[in-house]
């Protein structure tokens, strides 16, 4: 009976890891099947020098999933990198009720104490979302919150142990990954008056003064940078020059800083606008600014939309499914009907047949000269953005490296794969820019080189790159 158990358990042990093996594999059929089948790329990307080099990635891939199923989503990523195309990815899908699993730890602290008492990196500390006291327990420090946004009264933030040097290692818990347990790092510094979590964020020791906290949490300068929070910015650096720094492209923050700060911008001569970190996001939230800066009819590409068995039928789905924008549906149907006339081809949406050509009405004479700051951090719409200001005499680009090089296919939309547990994002049209003017992998270089070091960490500071700029558009001989 003893040999029968242990023989039912290896067996059913063999079935599930077959199981596991076959939802992994399957996964990967259907994204080297969706990628061959319905990406707008493939023709563009796989030809006959590098065929046999996909050929040997694929079976690679499926090998190593085999044998390392836990790494499936990393082989999955690799695949799809070897594409070179940042709006085809894999991501995992966010399961809330995996996330809730993760059991919520709580404490006690004495609120009075800590603050009479304060040693090294005990005491009160604040931050952007809210405050939490840290006390120690034996061998550890315990963070616990008062009011920290994300977390309820004396929940447990994380565990903290000294290394050496006011050195930490750090294990969090943090709201927005379920309070999954992370290991990260942390330092206490200037004379133990900031707590900073290496690439992340910061707080400060907690004082009877609330504004002077804010402005020693906001002015402070990381020692471990994450080089993503940058934010939006808009004043008037002299009577000569207006500063706007917009961070992206996903809200309406563009068209309502422009909005609101015109009569300031249209009075000076310079503007410059940084765009440095901005990823990106739709093309109509820079619609003032590309009037702002604009000087002369030019043509505009547009894309033109894949046509294939699968995409039809992605469209066919959401619209049945009433995942089409309100007001959109008609744009849709029209799509739609032309895709159809012409399955394995590429189609120019009706409502925008041919190139476009760009005529305003009004040329501003002031700004006189715009100057644009990009860095590597500027993809996608962002990187649209920049060849519709390229087309203003007014504009120069400034920097010192290219663009991310994310643009050539784009309008991405999510197919969810058999497992359940990851995406495919795939693009569905083809830049009408293509073969001549290519910006994938290559992206769009400054007019200006930036002979200083880039800022790390931009937050709602002006740095030296500004002040280049500044400088380069006020010059007079």
């Amino acid at each position: 009976m003893k040999q029968f158990i242990i023989t039912t358990s290896l067996l059913l042990g063999f079935i599930y890891c077959q199981a596991q093996d076959q939802n992994h594999l399957s996964d990967f059929d259907f994204v080297i099947n969706k990628i061959k089948n319905d990406y707008p790329g493939y023709s563009d990307k796989v030809n006959d020098e590098n065929i046999q080099e996909l050929k040997k990635l694929e079976k690679k891939t499926r090998k190593m999933m085999i044998q390392y199923p836990d790494s499936c989503y990393k082989y999955l990523k690799d695949y799809t990198a070897w594409f070179k195309d940042y709006h085809l990815r894999v991501s995992k899908i966010r399961n809330s009720s995996k996330r809730e699993s993760y059991n919520r730890k709580y404490a006690e602290f004495n609120l009075d104490s800590l603050q009479k008492t304060p040693k090294a990196i005990e005491g009160i500390w604040i931050g952007y979302r809210g405050s939490f006291a840290v006390k120690k327990e034996l061998h550890k420090y315990t963070a616990i919150s008062i009011d920290l946004r994300g977390y309820e009264k004396n929940q447990i933030i994380f565990e903290a142990i000294e290394k050496k040097n006011n050195e930490f290692d750090l294990t969090t818990y943090r709201n927005n990954r379920g309070f999954k347990p992370r290991q990260e790092e942390a330092s206490l510094l200037l004379n133990n008056s900031v707590l900073e979590v290496h690439n992340d964020t910061r707080f400060v020791r907690k004082t009877a003064n609330k504004k002077a906290d804010m402005a020693f949490l906001r002015s402070y300068i990381p020692k471990h940078p994450n080089g993503l929070n940058t934010y939006p910015v808009a004043l008037s650096l002299n009577d000569s020059t207006f500063y706007l720094r917009v961070p992206g492209f996903y809200t309406n923050t563009a068209n309502d800083l422009v909005e609101k700060h015109w009569n300031e911008i249209t009075k000076r001569p310079n503007l410059i606008v940084d765009i440095r970190n901005n990823g990106g996001g739709q093309d109509n939230y820079y619609r003032k600014l590309a009037e702002l800066i604009y000087t002369n009819p030019y043509e505009s590409k547009g894309v033109e939309w894949y046509s294939t068995k699968g995409i039809i039928e992605d469209w066919e789905d959401a619209i049945k499914k009433g995942h089409i924008k309100k007001g959109g549906e008609e744009w849709a149907n029209v799509l739609l009907k032309k895709m159809k006339e012409k399955v394995g081809g590429f189609v120019i949406q009706p409502f925008h047949e041919g190139d476009t050509k760009i005529e305003r009405d009004t040329v501003y004479s002031y700004p006189k000269n715009v100057g644009i700051i990009i860095n590597s951090g500027n993809a996608s719409s962002a990187e649209q953005f920049l060849l519709t200001a390229k087309n203003s005499s007014k504009v120069i680009l400034f920097g010192n490296e290219n663009t991310a090089g994310v643009l050539d296919y784009s309008n991405i939309t999510p197919k969810e794969l058999p497992s359940g547990k990851y995406k495919l994002w795939l693009p569905a049209t083809r830049s009408r820019r293509l073969p001549d003017h290519p910006i994938d992998n290559i992206g769009i270089a400054p007019d200006i080189h930036i002979p200083l070091e880039p800022t790390l960490q931009l937050f709602d500071r002006l740095d030296d790159w500004v002040y280049f700029v500044k400088d380069y558009l006020e010059y007079k001989e």
